[in-house]
């Protein structure tokens, strides 16, 4: 009782004196010689209080015990478990938590989940009844599962996976779902375990409700770094897709859409830019109300990290979407949308990509809004000088194609090549030559040259290319692209 008293406070640097001096060791040794229930009660308590000690001291103190006191304190637990203890709740919850201390030590973390009784012990998790005494195993379990020598173990082990998804499925305590869903964030980070837990029916429902119902905000940001981690691994990326009509999908729409938390919501962008490859670009494109939303929360989520890995994952979409899908159209509109964004975003990149497949040009110059795009981040100063030279260079790449050419010689588009055509200095000049080629390739249609010549200052701008190609020409550097604005200001001379 005396020890009781003592221990009973809150101050570390008193817990760390207590164990220097070798308290653990003598309680160690005086409950491993007793039978006496109120006195297991009560040493069972004074060890937990010094064990409420600083890491490093924590760490001595259990190299310092005779090792046989954990199988004799898991015997203990296993007789509270039984009913064959008296004050069993209370001792459960006392054990229960020096195992945490000691857990807390990532060095003794593969040798605790190895003693002997103690897997057996930790499956008995979903078991228990006591809320509080179910929430600190599970707290546990979530420590000794973080730590790369105890994955594979754990998830390998008969029972052990079902007993944490029973517990994250049925518990009542919201903190022990929260660790079950940490616990299972962490068996999914480890690459050995990815493809048996994605093919596991109860590990993604599991996983998926406890991101979409649960009230803690922790518990659901546990359960899409899940989700996340699973998607890391390529092999298994459609099963996630397709998993329950596209269960995961809805999971992770709803929650950028609506999640209150940046975290969860950066992770659920994050657990999307996973999944999408090109084996599932085209399953996720066809996911009703996916690219809408990833293209709405590039632009309005007032995160801006959150807004950046939406535009992302919207981009790795579009990487394997084609124009013979039928998700094509939704797409580009989604692009469109997500072009306005503030944060950094890859979109012009990947609308510069897709203008280099010949067979998607067509079909981008007449979908509304593609060409404004490109023009206003063209001209924009707003956009980094990476984005607006991408714009440029996806104009660039649409006026090869010969039917593109009509339609392309309008206003807007005209504007940003004039820009781009009078831009001066080094990190400019992709800019200024995509700009310059594609004023050569629309003047080529015979239509568009009168339009083109009469376009307020293009003549002028063309004069002024001219005369430092040929500036260029005579100091003998080498051209990256053929030198076109001669024949160019000849031609909508010509067209006046």
């Amino acid at each position: 009782m005396q020890a009781y008293i003592e221990f009973d406070h809150w101050d570390s640097e008193g817990h760390n004196a207590e164990l220097h001096y070798g308290a653990a060791t003598i309680l160690s040794q005086a409950i491993t010689k007793t039978k006496d229930d109120n006195e297991i009660r009560m040493i069972c308590a004074a060890l937990e209080m010094v064990f409420r000690a600083s890491p490093k001291h924590v760490h001595a103190a259990y190299h310092k015990m005779n090792a046989s006191i954990v199988p004799w304190l898991l015997g203990v637990l296993k007789r509270g478990e039984e009913g064959k203890l008296k004050h069993a709740d209370v001792s459960l919850l006392h054990i229960t938590k020096i195992f945490f201390y000691w857990s807390r030590i990532p060095e003794l973390r593969m040798p605790l989940a190895r003693h002997p009784g103690m897997l057996e012990m930790l499956i008995r998790v979903s078991s228990v009844v006591s809320p509080e005494a179910k929430a600190a195993r599970m707290r546990l379990i979530a420590n000794l599962a973080n730590s790369e020598e105890n994955k594979i173990f754990f998830v390998e082990t008969k029972g052990f996976l079902e007993s944490v998804l029973r517990t994250a499925v049925m518990d009542t305590s919201e903190k022990g779902k929260e660790y079950a869903s940490t616990t299972l964030m962490d068996l999914a980070a480890c690459p050995d375990n990815q493809v048996l837990m994605a093919n596991s029916d109860r590990v993604l429902a599991t996983m998926v409700k406890l991101a979409v119902t649960e009230s803690l905000q922790e518990t659901r940001e546990a359960a899409i770094a899940g989700l996340q981690n699973l998607a890391f691994c390529q092999s298994v990326r459609v099963r996630l897709v397709t998993f329950s009509d596209g269960v995961i999908l809805d999971a992770m729409r709803k929650t950028l859409s609506s999640d209150l938390n940046d975290k969860a919501r950066r992770r659920a962008a994050g657990a999307l830019t996973n999944m999408a490859c090109e084996d599932t670009a085209e399953d996720m494109g066809n996911h009703k109300g996916l690219l809408e939303t990833l293209a709405v929360v590039s632009t309005k989520d007032e995160n801006s990290e959150v807004q950046t890995r939406a535009a992302l994952a919207l981009t790795k979409v579009a990487s394997g979407i084609t124009s013979k899908m039928t998700c094509y159209k939704t797409l580009m509109d989604a692009l469109v949308v997500a072009s306005l964004s503030t944060a950094a975003t890859s979109i012009s990149q990947v609308l510069r990509i897709m203008a280099r497949d010949p067979e998607n040009r067509e079909s981008m110059v007449r979908h509304v809004g593609v060409l404004d795009t490109l023009s206003d981040i063209c001209v924009s100063s707003d956009y980094m000088i990476k984005d607006r030279e991408n714009a440029m260079r996806a104009i660039m790449h649409l006026t090869n194609e010969d039917k593109n050419r009509m339609i392309m010689c309008q206003k807007t588009v005209l504007d940003a090549l004039l820009l781009g055509a009078c831009t001066e200095g080094t990190k400019w000049n992709d800019f200024f030559e995509s700009a310059v080629v594609a004023l050569e390739r629309l003047a080529t249609e015979h239509g568009n040259r009168p339009v083109m010549a009469r376009h307020p200052g293009l003549l002028v701008a063309v004069a002024k290319v001219t005369e430092r190609e040929q500036k260029l020409e005579d100091a003998g550097i080498v051209a990256k692209y053929e030198r076109l604005a001669k024949p160019l200001l000849m031609s909508l001379l010509l067209a006046l």
